[in-house]
């Protein structure tokens, strides 16, 4: 399969990575000049758990292509769009004259309904997924990062098409288990919520990075998310189909807090993802908890913990969202 990896982030490069292992040809789409800014190569550092009873650490410089420009007749077949959220309409508003016949798999973060959340894209062209990775590009250049086993691939309602299915099999081929999510916009919802709830707190001290460990934090963080729970019922989602996504938020947190503090302190994977949302000017983080808190407010949901982090993702020099 010819893919390719709409920018060079981190999630764009761990999965382009992955991808071309497995014998696809994988480019890198990146604005003009930017080519030549990030050089012929990148240099991963890699805890990979999809092979390993633990992991395995890659270390290694892995040479890509790049291409800066995209026109309507490329014979791609795929193109992986992983963007933060705030700045997917401007990536669908991009690619929908460029889309050609290739697939698009949007990979990430969606708080708004997601066939508004992709503008122009034609619906029968586009898989629904979200990565299970993460990690940080160092000063020295190095992207340190964990790439999980599995991934998860979801629906609106309806069973996978042909060309959906052709992804989710791109990604088998790269050695990954897949999780399906039928109700995924109920799915990307709660998952939402939950970074919003984590990076109210993360906010306050500074980054989700300085909750690695720290218990006190985390049982706030915890707490954040549970009281965003009435915000997601009350934009209509039926919270028993997602049982097990908000049991670690629903459940005490005098046991799930410490747990999630040794989790965060001492699994390599858990740890090497806290460790890269170090960034105290890192936008996405606030541009979730912004929106978050904007639709609580527009439901008339109480949201005590995010609104009291409000001054610390407050647009600047306004106070408020």
């Amino acid at each position: 399969m010819k893919i390719l990896m709409f920018g060079r982030g981190v999630i764009a490069t761990v999965y382009g990575w992955a991808l071309q292992q497995a014998g696809h040809d994988v480019e890198f789409y990146v604005r003009p000049g930017r080519a030549a800014t990030y050089g012929d190569a990148v240099d991963l550092d890699l805890i990979d758990m999809r092979r390993r009873v633990w992991w395995q650490r890659v270390v290694e410089t892995w040479p890509v292509r790049y291409r800066e420009a995209l026109e309507p007749d490329h014979d791609f077949d795929l193109i992986v769009l992983s963007v933060p959220h705030h700045r997917l309409a401007e990536a669908t508003a991009f690619l929908s004259p460029r889309v050609g016949q290739a697939t698009v798999l949007v990979f990430g973060n969606i708080w708004t309904e997601p066939r508004a959340a992709i503008g122009a894209l034609p619906v029968d062209q586009i898989a629904w997924g979200f990565p299970q990775a993460g990690g940080g590009f160092g000063a020295d250049g190095v992207l340190r990062g964990a790439l999980l086993p599995s991934v998860i691939f979801g629906t609106l309602g309806q069973p996978p098409t042909d060309r959906e299915q052709a992804v989710r099999q791109a990604f088998r081929e790269a050695g990954l288990r897949l999780k399906e999510r039928p109700d995924f916009r109920g799915w990307l919802w709660v998952h939402f919520a939950a970074n919003a709830g984590l990076h109210s707190q993360g906010l306050r001290l500074g980054s989700l990075s300085k909750l690695a460990g720290a218990t006190g934090d985390l049982r706030q963080a915890l707490l954040a998310v549970r009281e965003l729970l009435p915000l997601l019922e009350a934009r209509g989602l039926d919270l028993r189909r997602h049982r097990g996504g908000v049991l670690l938020f629903r459940a005490p947190t005098w046991l799930t807090a410490p747990a999630l503090a040794w989790l965060t302190a001492h699994v390599a994977p858990v740890r090497v993802n806290f460790a890269a949302h170090s960034d105290p000017d890192a936008e996405e983080p606030r541009e979730v908890c912004r929106d978050t808190l904007t639709e609580a407010r527009r439901l008339g949901i109480s949201a005590p913990r995010l609104e009291a982090a409000e001054p610390n993702f407050a647009r600047e020099g306004t106070g408020r969202i």
